[in-house]
């Protein structure tokens, strides 16, 4: 492995494991999605290097990765959302992650793609389209919605700022 991939990992892997831990309400799942995104750039690294955006790309690989596991573990995503309200207490995180995560996790994963790419990871929306493979007008619509289930969820407004709060 060259330097230049390793620093490229370095820089990239935080990145990925956050998108990917808010996507799929699981650290460890995160984690193995995101190390995973990474092995499978490595054999293409000479092409993808030269890349606009090699970042976007392994997010790419990623966001497919993620939505494989959902569709394979379907069971455990509802098992992990029935434990995740009694796990509340034991989450090193305050207390609006928590709350940010929760609440990601009660909507469409679609949205919740879209939300965690857009205010997250702070891509445009041709950017999220892009990444997720579907029209512009499709990622407005999946945002839309998204915040819209984030209100209901809290009761009260939910701005886009709140969301990228949770980022830091």
């Amino acid at each position: 492995m060259d330097d230049e991939f390793a620093g490229f990992c370095r820089r990239e892997h935080a990145r990925l494991v956050a998108a990917l831990d808010l996507m799929t309400g699981s650290r460890p799942l995160a984690e193995d999605l995101a190390q995973e995104a990474l092995a499978r750039a490595l054999p293409r690294w000479s092409r993808i290097r030269e890349m606009d955006a090699p970042g976007a790309y392994v997010h790419r690989i990623a966001v497919n990765l993620a939505t494989s596991s959902f569709r394979r573990r379907a069971a455990e995503r509802r098992l992990a959302a029935r434990a995740a309200s009694s796990d509340e207490h034991r989450d090193p995180d305050g207390a609006i992650s928590v709350a940010v995560r929760q609440a990601l996790a009660a909507i469409r994963p679609q949205q919740r793609r879209v939300l965690v790419l857009r205010y997250f990871l702070g891509y445009s929306v041709e950017e999220t389209a892009d990444l997720l493979g579907m029209p512009a007008g499709t990622v407005k619509t999946h945002t839309q919605r998204g915040l819209s289930a984030l209100r209901a969820h809290f009761d009260e407004p939910v701005t886009t700022g709140d969301l990228e709060a949770d980022r830091a």
